[in-house]
């Protein structure tokens, strides 16, 4: 549905994209993730026609749209403060593009009618004023406009940053059931771990213009194929030469003891729940509690490990016991200290240079 081949962004001097290649199948609820400053909305805009690249070919459903303008692209966009027009009711904010291409007016009244009941927005709202309406529903009138004009691909550009903790949470599943809906090949930019974790199909995690990894969430999460996806997604604990020691000494394990190694919060516990686990003593550090879970700091072999115990009404331990954290050698992840890459089983075979 959407190729981005050999894609090079330059801003004079400064090259923000060197060589980006990433392809969308029709459909797929596709994220660009990564840090502020990483070019994942640079990548949106390339792909939108706001910015021209460099090198590089931009193709959709197999037409190459590189030098298209943006309005030529049938690409429904919508922006991070939603960009609606405050004069204007929530009727003529929808019905803006319908009136630029020149549709006729009880067309453009009967589209708008039918894509507001679709993204539960009331005739009573489409009269009021864009001003009148909750953050949510004013980002439900930025979706009908992109929606109404029939694009063949959604894009959205960090929809959700400006909205509160409790909302963001309630909207994104809303996205996302619409997305599944009008079965859209939608292509979003976020920041937030979770939200990409929780809406995608495909995640491309972006770091100083390059794509360090495509895959689903959980390939992405468990299988992070770079260091620095590791520590950019989820929580993980850094473990030292020593402690690799010992479970390999523990388990038999072969983990390599001068490779970067971590261990995700949620692989380690306080309770060995059968599998192949090995169990390492250590003290209790911290404990902060989060209602339905605590998380824990426990100090083994020179390390912090970070793990989370839910709150069953149990005594639980506090700073200063002696526990033992128990988890499974396997989920360990480990990552080449030069290049960063991730170490498969078989490079476990032979130690690092």
């Amino acid at each position: 549905m959407i190729r981005l081949d050999n894609i090079e962004v330059s801003f004079g001097d400064f090259t923000a994209i060197p060589n980006l290649d990433l392809h969308v199948r029709p459909g797929e609820f596709f994220t660009l993730l990564g840090p502020s400053g990483c070019g994942k909305t640079t990548a949106l805009r390339t792909l939108a026609g706001f910015i021209q690249p460099a090198k590089g070919t931009v193709r959709v459903d197999g037409k190459d749209v590189t030098r298209l303008p943006s309005d030529k692209r049938q690409v429904g966009m919508v922006f991070q403060n939603y960009a609606l027009f405050p004069s204007m009711s929530v009727w003529e904010n929808i019905a803006f593009g319908l009136r630029v291409r020149k549709e006729k007016p009880a067309d453009s009244d009967h589209l708008v009618r039918d894509i507001a009941r679709r993204v539960d927005l009331s005739d009573e709202q489409l009269a009021k004023n864009v001003a009148e309406l909750s953050g949510g529903q004013q980002q439900r009138v930025a979706v009908a406009r992109a929606l109404v004009l029939r694009p063949k691909i959604l894009l959205l550009d960090e929809p959700l940053s400006n909205l509160d903790a409790k909302l963001r949470h309630q909207l994104r599943q809303q996205l996302k059931d619409l997305q599944s809906e009008f079965g859209i090949t939608t292509v979003y930019v976020t920041h937030d771990q979770d939200e990409a974790l929780a809406m995608s199909d495909r995640v491309a995690v972006f770091n100083k213009g390059v794509v360090e990894q495509v895959g689903t969430p959980q390939e992405i999460y468990d299988h992070s194929a770079t260091e620095f996806v590791c520590n950019f997604i989820g929580d993980s604990s850094a473990l030292t030469p020593d402690f690799v020691a010992e479970v390999n000494r523990l388990s038999g394990a072969d983990l390599l003891t001068d490779a970067n190694s971590y261990l995700r919060v949620e692989k380690a516990s306080l309770n060995a729940d059968g599998g192949t686990v090995v169990g390492l003593p250590g003290t209790v550090t911290s404990r902060t509690y989060h209602g339905l879970h605590s998380r824990y700091v426990v100090h083994s072999h020179g390390a912090d490990i970070r793990l989370l115990l839910r709150e069953d009404g149990s005594p639980q331990p506090e700073p200063g016991s002696t526990v033992t954290v128990y988890f499974q050698p396997a989920h360990v992840l480990q990552y080449h200290p030069e290049t960063g890459a991730a170490l498969q089983r078989e490079d476990q075979a032979v130690r690092l240079p």
